[in-house]
């Protein structure tokens, strides 16, 4: 079996875990609606925890690159320097934004599946 070194790929993970509720919300598996909602319990922790550390990951991001934008403003001098810090600051931004609504969004499809879940449980 291949280890994985790098983590899991969290798009990739979250899709198979909402095609499994799926599957089993329409009864076409013969999982206990029981086990799914304990598995889906878990999996939306682990999922509400990386939202988490990516939100305080996020914010500090925003900091750096206002930071950062602030020393371009201010101290014209260095501007080749400041701006290529900036500019990189600002791409990773851009990209922990885009990763973070993903998260978002996904833990509240998730509490949506979660009620269905229990409405299928009675």
């Amino acid at each position: 079996m291949k280890k994985d070194k790098y983590g899991i790929k969290v798009r990739k993970w979250c899709h198979e875990h909402e095609e499994l509720v799926e599957s089993a919300l329409a009864g076409n598996d013969d999982i206990d609606p029981g086990r799914i909602l304990i598995l889906h319990e878990k999996r939306l922790s682990w999922l509400m925890h990386e939202r988490l550390v990516h939100v305080v990951v996020l914010l500090i991001t925003v900091t750096a690159t206002m930071f950062s934008l602030g020393i371009v403003l201010l101290a014209p001098d260095l501007f080749p320097y400041t701006f290529v810090l900036f500019a990189i600051l600002f791409i990773l931004l851009v990209f922990y934004i885009r990763h973070y609504f993903f998260l978002e969004n996904t833990v509240q499809h998730w509490y949506v599946l979660y009620d269905s879940i229990l409405a299928r449980i009675g």
